[in-house]
């Protein structure tokens, strides 16, 4: 073992080229199900829910590694049993020329602060949006959606996680106490 502060890590940690998993620490392998030496040169797509999934995260990382060489979010993943759970995922591109050629993650269970809710991809992209603090007109520019779209995603978000306004539902998205 060649470097034991990555090897054991409390958080999940990869090595990733071309979004292909070249190492993980032990925190990886336990939150994701199955040893380190299972993950190596795996597909990342594997621990998403789905190709589409795959591609949105994967456009978003990528615009925003090229502006800022960093990328942060909060997302559903999934275990190798199949399991869904919300993970925070956060990078750095070592190749800041191209983004996805060579990089630093990592990734946090975060499931218990968060409710498992099937949401559609537009509705997580609104449900994120709001945590940030966009108004809907503002969401709705980033999203090239109408401001009435979006107060309908917001309008069904409240009714899937049993909140009465916004402010409350940004607090159960965020895991923040009630």
């Amino acid at each position: 073992m060649s470097d034991p502060a990555f090897h054991y890590a409390p958080i999940g940690l990869v090595e990733l080229e071309n979004r292909i998993i070249r190492r993980c620490n032990l925190q990886f392998a336990r939150m994701f199900g199955g040893n380190e030496d299972e993950y190596r040169d795996m597909p990342l797509l594997r621990l998403y829910p789905s190709q589409a999934e795959y591609e949105r995260i994967g456009a978003r990382w990528l615009e925003e590694m090229r502006e800022t060489g960093h990328y942060s979010d909060e997302r559903i993943m999934r275990r190798r049993d199949g399991d869904l759970f919300w993970c925070r995922a956060r990078g750095r591109s070592l190749t800041p020329d191209d983004p996805f050629r060579h990089g630093i993650w990592s990734f946090s269970d975060i499931s218990e602060d968060r409710p498992m809710v099937e949401l559609t991809p537009r509705e997580r992209d609104v449900a994120i949006l709001s945590c940030r603090g966009l108004s809907a007109k503002e969401i709705g520019a980033q999203l090239d959606l109408s401001y009435r779209t979006i107060e309908a995603h917001r309008a069904r978000l409240l009714e899937k996680f049993g909140a009465r306004k916004l402010p409350e539902l940004v607090a159960k998205l965020s895991g923040m106490p009630l």
